[in-house]
């Protein structure tokens, strides 16, 4: 799902809130997710997950080409942390069962 899609799927469950207006309702909640990840702060959605940042420290990798040794910065990144009933739900689909048998066939 895109974030257009999200927009389209909320604007039909609420049909007294123009498209327009839940496009600023959707863009401000990741407006507010963003700013509150560059601040350092831990967001958890109940029955969804976590969100929070993780920082990378400075290491040397190689660059896969030629083998050298490359120096890599030191950097925040965003982490995901699947909540407990989200992952029930997308493990009871029917589907997710069907296509993992599929794909180890």
């Amino acid at each position: 799902m895109t974030k257009s899609g999200l927009i389209e799927e909320v604007a039909k469950r609420t049909p007294h809130i123009s498209k327009k207006d839940m496009e600023v309702v959707v863009n401000t909640i990741f407006d507010s997710m963003i700013d509150a990840l560059r601040e350092g702060e831990r967001i958890e959605i109940r029955g969804f997950g976590s969100f929070q940042v993780k920082i990378r420290e400075a290491r040397e990798g190689r660059n896969p080409k030629t083998g050298e040794p490359v120096h890599i910065s030191a950097k925040r990144t965003p982490f995901f942390k699947v909540g407990k009933e989200l992952k029930e739900k997308v493990d009871d689909s029917p589907d997710a069962v069907e296509s993992a048998a599929d794909s180890q066939a």
